[in-house]
């Protein structure tokens, strides 16, 4: 067993750092979007309606579903749900 150390989970689990960097990104946004639908006390049909997506795609979302979502589809769910995405790069720890 290794005792080596990672910065988050997808840092130990995906291949590349690309991917875990992907993965980081897909993940806050989705953390986001779960938190505002949940803060906005929506159903998931109505946040499907205010989202211009289907209900089992929300229900996708709210299962944490990373896989089936691309950075530009959460990013339209974010901005349909008239939140902000702010972007910040700096040098890799």
């Amino acid at each position: 067993m290794s005792n080596e150390r990672f910065s988050s989970v997808w840092d130990a689990i995906e291949d590349t750092p690309e991917e875990a960097e992907n993965m980081k990104i897909r993940a806050a946004l989705m953390r986001a979007v779960k938190d505002w639908i949940r803060a906005e006390g929506w159903s998931q049909t109505e946040a499907a309606k205010r989202l211009g997506v289907t209900q089992p795609r929300v229900s996708d979302l709210m299962r944490g579903k990373i896989d089936l979502f691309s950075i530009d589809a959460l990013v339209n769910m974010v901005a349909s749900a008239g939140l902000h995405v702010s972007v910040d790069v700096r040098a890799a720890a």
